[in-house]
């Protein structure tokens, strides 16, 4: 953890002011059918969590602990477990320090965040444990943030909340710098595009296909520091309240891409991002999210580029809530485009998905979900393990999910 969040952490640590205390979580049991590959988690190709079976599992269980003193300093931790035959495990996924000043006469309040955090790149996962209101797993975008991008650092933010004004108008600005992590880029290189809705532990490596070659790895360890160097976020919000909102940012981690420690790789891993919500009549609310960016990994001389690729991803979704009951569709298309001369690291990949949800709310706590996924993609590289370069998988869900 960067140096920064560690002091900041420390200074909430010993502050002797009132603090409240506060848990809430997710308990999730989930009752799946797949039809795919082994799956990514195994070091394969699949694009879903399960390969080809039939699944009883705690998906996931989540608990968040809030300290908060006098609500402007608090204290947060997120952790998750789950247990299934893909890959169990229970550990931190956030862990940070917030500053949150009052507002000022003008409507303008200060943030500050420091700590191991998740990006601010998604549109949808803004429940208890990083979870959707909208489905069970998470887009594309959101599935490669919740495997391998997310880092230690300091974001600072500016917020003006139109109320204190008289306009239906909110602004925000943020600005991040950050390290720990800087083999970002490895798994979407290698195998490619996923659909899930497990996120990686602080503590966990991953599993990469494509380690007979020599400068992949059999893990990726996502959270490494190897340049020493710091990344940056920059991004906008605006909120038109009764209406919608709509955000813009760029990530950069800036890693020196010809820097490895132990065949685990630096690499420059760069996107940018635009999203939307929308509320149209009827009550249905239209949310789509464009990502597009690119990563590059060098010899140690700068000379070769070893992995070259673009990538890109985009969904819409449609979202109806009435009473009790709620429906979802969302639709992407993928693609990772390999740009460099090694014929034998074929990361080329392309193709789409389509996600169906019904979300039934039996109470304060509990809700229902009935989920069908199906991804269709192209990708040369399963040939290796003499499987089709073309597949279609898909996957059906049942889900009980209880937040507390």
């Amino acid at each position: 953890m960067t140096k920064i969040s560690i002091y900041f952490i420390a200074l909430l640590t010993f502050t002797t002011h009132a603090v409240e205390h506060e848990f809430n979580g997710l308990f999730d049991l989930n009752l799946s059918h797949t039809q795919g590959l082994q799956s990514y988690l195994e070091g394969n190709y699949g694009k879903l969590r399960f390969k080809d079976t039939n699944e009883l599992t705690i998906s996931q269980v989540a608990l968040n602990y809030t300290l908060d003193w006098e609500n402007t300093l608090s204290l947060h931790t997120l952790a998750n477990g789950y247990a299934d035959n893909a890959k169990n495990g229970v550990g931190l996924t956030e862990l940070f320090a917030q500053y949150k000043s009052l507002p000022f006469e003008s409507g303008y309040r200060i943030k500050i965040r420091a700590g191991l955090m998740y990006p601010k790149v998604s549109m949808t996962n803004v429940m208890t444990g990083w979870s959707s209101p909208y489905t069970l797993n998470y887009s594309m975008i959101n599935s490669w943030i919740a495997e391998e991008v997310r880092h230690e650092g300091v974001e600072f933010s500016v917020i003006h909340l139109g109320k204190y004004t008289n306009s239906e108008h909110d602004f925000k600005f943020n600005l991040t710098a950050f390290q720990s992590n800087d083999p970002t880029g490895a798994m979407i290189a290698w195998h490619g595009w996923i659909m899930t809705k497990r996120q990686t532990l602080r503590h966990e490596k991953l599993a990469l296909p494509n380690s007979h070659i020599g400068f992949v790895p059999n893990e990726s360890d996502v959270y490494l520091e190897l340049d020493n160097k710091i990344g940056y976020q920059i991004s906008s919000q605006w909120t038109w309240h009764g209406n919608g909102r709509f955000e813009i940012g760029i990530y950069d981690n800036n890693a020196d891409p010809r820097v490895v420690e132990n065949v685990q790789w630096a690499w420059r891993t760069k996107f940018v991002h635009l999203g939307i919500k929308w509320h149209l009549p009827q009550k249905v609310d239209f949310i789509a999210q464009y990502l597009k960016g690119d990563t590059l990994m060098q010899s140690r001389s700068g000379k070769k580029d070893l992995v070259n690729n673009d990538f890109d991803s985009t969904y819409i979704m449609l979202t109806k809530k009435n009473n009790l009951h709620r429906v979802s569709i969302r639709a992407e298309v993928f693609s990772v485009k390999d740009n460099d001369l090694l014929t034998f690291d074929d990361n080329n990949e392309d193709g789409e998905a389509l996600t169906v949800n019904y979300n039934y709310r039996l109470n304060k706590h509990t809700y229902l979900n009935a989920e069908y996924n199906w991804v269709n993609s192209k990708r040369p590289s399963r040939a290796i393990t003499n499987s089709p370069t073309k597949l279609i998988e898909r996957k059906f869900q049942l889900s009980y999910r209880y937040y507390y």
